[in-house]
């Protein structure tokens, strides 16, 4: 018997029951909708998360700062962050960047406003591999000719009030400051400012020297307002072949904050950088390359353990979901079984006639799995169609809930493919001992119970 036969009957049998067909097909629709709804919620949680992760941390880059170089130890032994370095580190296998950075903390005055961040000094080639987002105006660009400052979206959250001390997040009225347009002034040299404010005397007795204050171009700030928050936020960024003269000039024949001193106390010729972000090809060598480094003696350290920890909790909660699911679909099954038995008793002399005629085993089997195929079949379509329905319900919701997630419920192509096949997959599994037992049934006994 062909197959094309095979479901041609399979089909007129289970229409010549509708009620019991619809209320098995019904059963099968909640399990498969229960299943894609689960795991689709699991799978939008674990998506969500993960775009959420990378607004505070990169996957694939890597921190390196220098060692702890302790007290006593010769010059030979200490190690310190150069270009040298930069170059060997780029020679790694899976390496694609090395970029290093100078942090220097400065003070920002615009008449009673005060405010103090960290000015971060980077190649500019390395802010096109951030993802920053800009609001206003530019990255710093390169051969600018002065130094350009690029400000995270929260840092006007540091200026306060000189004189009440009261800061944006005592008042709820942000600082009367326009980090784009108005002359800020900005000091670089702390130590110095404070101890002329003070009237502290220098080595000779004299009066301290004034600290030098500069005018700053602001090139952009980040995209967001004062509560929006990301990885860049409260950063300050700027070309750091522009800082270092401006740098060396400050604090000529001096330490710069932050930089190392030999054993008598006196600055090193080099100025040395703070840290060097490195990013990796892929997010599974991170891990390698994290221990090299650290190998070598250097400070290095990634949020890949962390995300990866992330990531299997959230796929012990899509199993836990999918396992919920799944639970209805084997009650479906049930109710496909219970169908089948019930079809072959009422349909015992037909399959005994069946027999007489000479109808193959095979085809008889073949003919109850395909009813329950496509009880299967037709519950699974029919779930998929109010999975999406409800998969868009939920989104919806969420999305206008103010949670500041758009999509929590995610359904991709392959979630519905499964999901289809696994619901044939048990309707056939579940009409398999049915379909036994009617390739089983002697045709004399049949057509004599009948």
């Amino acid at each position: 018997m062909r197959i094309i036969d095979l479901l041609r009957m399979s089909t007129a049998n289970l229409f010549k029951r509708k009620v019991r067909t619809i209320l098995t097909v019904l059963g099968v629709v909640i399990g498969v909708a229960s299943i894609v709804v689960m795991v689709s919620l699991g799978l939008g949680l674990n998506k969500a998360t993960m775009e959420s992760l990378q607004d505070y941390a990169s996957l694939t880059a890597i921190t390196v700062t220098p060692p702890y170089n302790a007290e006593g130890s010769s010059e030979k032994d200490k190690k310190f962050l150069d270009d040298n370095l930069v170059q060997e580190l780029e020679m790694i296998p899976h390496v694609q960047t090395v970029d290093p950075y100078l942090d220097i903390d400065v003070l920002a005055k615009y008449g009673v406003y005060e405010g103090y961040f960290t000015l971060r000094g980077m190649p500019v080639q390395a802010f096109d591999s951030m993802n920053i987002e800009v609001g206003q105006g530019t990255l710093p660009q390169e051969g600018a000719g002065e130094l350009q400052i690029f400000f995270g979206n929260q840092i006007i959250t540091n200026f306060y009030n000189a004189k009440t001390y009261e800061y944006y997040w005592d008042t709820g009225v942000l600082p009367d400051v326009d980090l784009m347009n108005d002359s800020i002034f900005y000091i670089l040299d702390q130590e110095r400012y404070y101890q002329s404010q003070s009237g502290s005397s220098n080595e000779e007795g004299g009066a301290v020297k004034k600290a030098k204050k500069y005018l700053f171009t602001t090139c952009g700030i980040g995209a967001g307002d004062e509560n929006t928050y990301n990885s860049h936020s409260y950063s300050a960024y700027c070309d750091i072949n522009e800082l270092l003269p401006i740098l060396k000039k400050e604090f000529k024949g001096r330490a710069i904050p932050g930089q190392p001193t030999n054993s008598k106390g006196k600055p090193y010729k080099e100025v040395y950088y703070s840290g060097l972000i490195i990013n990796v090809d892929d997010m599974k060598n991170v891990a390698d390359v994290t221990q090299m480094i650290t190998d070598m003696g250097y400070q290095a350290y990634n949020d890949a353990e962390w995300i990866e920890s992330e990531q299997q909790t959230l796929n012990m909660i899509e199993a836990v979901l999918g396992g919920i699911g799944a639970v209805s679909l084997l009650v479906a099954a049930i109710g496909i079984t219970n169908t089948m038995m019930m079809s072959i008793y009422e349909r015992t002399k037909e399959i005994g006639i069946m027999k007489v005629l000479g109808c193959d085993m095979r085809n008889i089997g073949a003919l109850f799995l395909l009813e329950a195929g496509c009880i299967g079949f037709f519950g699974g379509v029919v779930g998929l169609i109010l999975s999406y329905s409800m998969s868009g319900v939920i989104n919806y919701l969420v999305a206008n809930s103010g949670m500041g997630v758009d999509t929590i419920s995610y359904i991709p192509f392959w979630l519905a493919g499964m999901a289809l096949l696994f619901a044939i997959l048990v309707g056939m599994i579940a009409g398999f001992f049915p379909a036994r037992r009617a390739m089983k049934l002697s045709p004399l006994a049949a057509i004599h119970n009948e």
